[in-house]
């Protein structure tokens, strides 16, 4: 039976409210439980360092790209910190690790719900950035202010490189996929920008990994090719997870997933 026009218009309106504006807070609770449950699951070995990757690593880029930045970065904070307490073992930088998880997610949120082009006036006049630039260029700044980081230039040119070329293609390319009928052209969406936004996480989880643990030079050498393996990995396990979840979430009247690329312009006139 086909709806009034009324009913769709006003489903419609109230969809691009719920996507422009604020997530209800239950959503952002079960998200959070979904993602604390992940630390339970097997780990996986992070390659080189003898630590392990819990598999909610692959879900804290869902929470950006299914809820945008903001709420992303709250589900992952605090999935992530309930995570480190039931799983003490998959928190490498002890109870702190939720940082490195919350900016994962608000990068990815960025880049998937961002402003396009990543740098925009509106019409008031004001200057905007998508958020993820500035993670990468914090993230990369960070990294140098370390003497091994300096040392070992290579390591942030290609890691820091290719999440920040996968974070320009998504802004070009992912509104497009995003609002493609066919779910098959989700999947390089999803994996586009969580690769991106798993490694602007990396940029500050790699600063704090220097600080804290003094990894010789050599350490980082053998991470240039590794590093970005493992994070194109995640990526995958991200987008293989989070597509049939944004199909699903959607019908049941969960609106997951970035705006269209009309209502991200009009918020971007309307700021």
């Amino acid at each position: 039976m086909n709806m009034p026009a009324e009913l769709l218009q006003w489903k419609k309106t109230e969809r691009m409210k719920n996507k422009l504006t604020a997530v209800h807070p239950a959503v952002i609770s079960v998200w959070a439980a979904v993602v604390a449950a992940g630390h339970m699951l097997p780990t996986i070995p992070i390659i080189g360092t003898g630590g392990v990757f819990s598999l909610s690593s692959a879900l804290s880029p869902l929470s950006g790209i299914f809820f945008g930045p903001v709420a992303g970065a709250l589900c992952s904070a605090a999935g992530g910190f309930l995570g480190s307490l039931i799983a003490p073992h998959t928190a490498w930088l002890g109870l702190g690790t939720f940082f490195i998880s919350a900016t994962t997610a608000f990068t990815t949120g960025c880049i998937a719900w961002g402003k396009r082009p990543v740098v925009t006036v509106n019409n008031r006049g004001n200057f905007i950035i998508n958020g993820g630039i500035v993670v990468y260029l914090i993230g990369t700044i960070l990294w140098f202010t370390q003497e091994t980081g300096r040392s070992v230039m290579r390591f942030p040119v290609v890691f820091y490189g290719m999440g920040f070329l996968s974070m320009i293609l998504a802004v070009i390319f992912v509104p497009r996929l995003f609002a493609s009928d066919s779910r098959i052209m989700k999947f390089p969406a999803v994996w586009l920008c969580s690769f991106g936004g798993l490694i602007g996480g990396a940029t500050v989880g790699n600063f704090f990994s220097l600080v804290l643990f003094r990894q010789p030079r050599e350490f980082w050498m053998a991470l240039t090719i590794a590093a970005p393996v493992e994070r194109a990995i995640f990526a995958c396990g991200a987008m293989l997870i989070g597509v049939p979840l944004l199909a699903g979430l959607n019908k049941i009247g969960i609106f997951a997933g970035p705006p269209s690329a009309e209502e991200t312009a009009r918020s971007v006139d309307e700021n």
